[in-house]
């Protein structure tokens, strides 16, 4: 008996339950609790967004970064970091004529060849290898001029956080209180002082 249907078939509906109807729906999650979830956190550009259906018969996009910096994992500068994420760029033709029309659920981020992204990434499915962004699309942010933002235009990032007094520099202290796009060095700096330095557990970051 091929069990491959009745595998995609679970796991699209699991996908697509636990996944939000409207990304506006997505649990809130500040730059705290992105950091607390992310298995690897890192910058770099986008190489090349591919998609395809694997051997148990999930569609997934395929991404491809190459990296600039690493805030938390082993990433060494201008390394591949390739994942796999649930979901097709665009319904697909399949052999036997069918339409396969799982495409990424709503609620997750979308990638683009050549953009300069910094990720927070969830660590792998186990069952799948699939992964994506910690906070889903709140997880990914895009960088232009120098300036970062997420698809929500920050909303949420910095809220309900306190540091400990004298912790962050004047400039880090002001992203704070911006409405939008941040300073992308000033972001990825404060990032990776919280995760070198272990602020979140050892309460200097709450």
């Amino acid at each position: 008996m091929n069990l491959k249907p009745y595998l995609l078939a679970l796991i699209s509906a699991l996908v697509l339950l636990a996944a939000p109807s409207h990304a506006a729906k997505l649990k809130p999650q500040n730059l705290k609790q992105l950091i607390a979830e992310s298995e690897s956190i890192l910058s770099g550009q986008v190489q090349s967004v591919t998609d395809g259906i694997s051997e148990q018969g999930i569609p997934y996009t395929e991404v491809t970064i190459k990296v600039n910096t690493a805030a938390k994992g082993q990433h060494a500068r201008n390394s591949s970091y390739t994942f796999r994420q649930f979901g097709l760029t665009q319904p697909r033709t399949l052999a036997n004529g069918n339409k396969m029309l799982a495409v990424t659920p709503e609620g997750f981020p979308r990638w683009h060849a050549n953009e300069t992204v910094v990720v927070f990434m969830h660590e792998a499915a186990g069952l799948t290898g699939l992964r994506t962004t910690a906070g889903m699309a709140q997880g990914k942010f895009v960088i232009q001029g120098g300036k970062l933002r997420n698809e929500f235009n920050n909303h949420g990032i910095f809220s309900e956080m306190e540091f400990a007094n004298g912790l962050l520099s004047e400039s880090e202290n002001k992203m704070l209180t911006t409405t939008g796009a941040v300073d992308a060095a000033d972001f990825m700096g404060l990032v990776g002082k919280a995760v070198s330095e272990q602020w979140i557990s050892n309460g200097k970051m709450k």
